[in-house]
């Protein structure tokens, strides 16, 4: 089948008789699977595109794959497989968009001393050992972060 999709999709670049050569399918099949009638399968799953695409959308295309599913099967009475929906949105480039959480990895609003900036940025130096920088790591741990100063 996929290999008779390819060829429906280049029939107009590509003799079809090269094709179904290359592709080691022959042209009587390919002009038979044209003719035929679409499965009950490929009605439902366009069905449940159409279903999926408005989910989709009225949830700001944020759902993904198992919870389209669930308002499906919500909404109708023959269940459908999470696998499925998920088979039908990757064929249909459907994706959720997914939002990272801010999680701030300092906290400036502290009443500790903080150093002046002395270099403020000039680092050519005339000799070396003149000027010196060096670099905090945060290790997140169960007490709270704690400072690595290299």
């Amino acid at each position: 089948m996929i290999r008779c999709l390819y060829l429906e999709q280049n029939r107009s670049r590509y003799r079809v008789a090269k094709m179904a050569q290359r592709l080691r399918v022959s042209k009587s099949g390919y002009y038979a699977w044209r003719k035929r009638s679409k499965s009950l399968r490929c009605i439902e799953n366009e069905a449940l595109l159409q279903e999926t695409i408005g989910i989709h959308e009225a949830s700001r295309n944020t759902y993904g794959g198992r919870k389209i599913t669930h308002e499906i099967n919500r909404r109708s009475e023959k269940p459908v497989n999470h696998k499925r929906i998920e088979r039908i949105m990757r064929e249909n480039g459907i994706r959720s968009k997914s939002h990272k959480k801010y999680k701030a990895a300092t906290n400036s609003g502290h009443n500790l001393p903080v150093a002046e900036n002395i270099l403020n940025r000039n680092f050519d130096a005339d000799r070396p050992g003149q000027k010196i920088v060096s670099d905090i790591t945060y290790i997140p741990t169960d007490e709270g972060w704690l400072y690595l100063e290299e």
